[in-house]
Formats: C-alpha cells, structure tokens, sequence
C-alpha cells in the first residue's frame, strides 16, 4: 500500500484503539507515545499540545508515524507514515470529542486532566498525510 488507507483496517483508525505515536527528537532519534486517534476521513488526526515533547518535535519536524495493533488479533495492524500537518482551531473540541470515544467521560480537562492546567496548554490536531501504509502480511 503506498498512501491509501485500505477499507479492511479502516475499523483500527474508528474504533477506541490506542495508538503508538513516534515523532523525532532534535538529535535524531525517535519518541514514541501512546495517543488517542480518529479518522477525519482524510487523515488519522492525534490530539495534544505544542508544550508536550510531540508536539516541540511536530512542530520541529513533520515527519512522523503511528502504528495501530488490533487488540482482538494482534498479528493485524497498520502503520502510517508521513508529514503531520498541525492545527489549532477546533482542537479543544477534538479533544472532547475523543475524551468521549476513549472514556465515559463528557470532557478531558477537569475529568481526565486536572481543569486548571488547560489554560497553560496550546491544544493541536495533528493530522497525519499518509506518505506510506502498511498493512500487516497476513491481512493486507
């Protein structure tokens, strides 16, 4: 698969999986994170903040990727690479939004995440343009 996401792993992006995150530090090597994602229907979009170590590193370096294992069947997975495009508006909505698909919880700041430490936090979508996808051999 070069760029597209495929219909069959499209449920890994949809549904409440967690994903591996891997951006670079300033001297090359790689950070990974576990994150929340979701599917704009264009591109698999993360939620965090220009002050945490992904986002200094995005916002250094686009490049990134995110690997996502199915938990029901483990040899099944996708991983995407490619330049992650970073957006501030409609962040905090977003966040909520996938507050609400990972967790019982209506809101992340104040439920998840302690509500005063929103306002010294710059909330970011980071969408990943798909350079390159790869499917597990099994599946693909």
């Amino acid at each position: 698969m070069k760029n597209s996401i495929p219909a069959s792993h499209m449920d890994l992006l949809t549904r409440p999986i967690h994903g591996v995150l891997t951006t670079l530090m300033t001297n090359g090597q790689p950070q990974s994170s576990l994150v929340w994602c979701d599917f704009d229907g264009e591109c698999v979009c993360v939620n965090t903040t220009l002050e945490r170590q992904k986002g200094r590193n995005l916002s250094r370096n686009p490049n990134a990727s995110l690997l996502i294992i199915d938990p029901e069947n483990t040899a099944r997975f996708i991983q995407i690479r490619g330049q992650v495009e970073i957006v501030q508006v409609g962040a905090l909505e977003h966040l909520d939004e996938i507050t609400r698909k990972y967790t019982e919880h209506p809101h992340y700041y104040g439920y998840i995440f302690p509500l005063e430490k929103r306002e010294h936090e710059t909330r970011i979508i980071c969408r990943l343009h798909a350079d390159r996808v790869t499917l597990d051999a099994i599946h693909s």
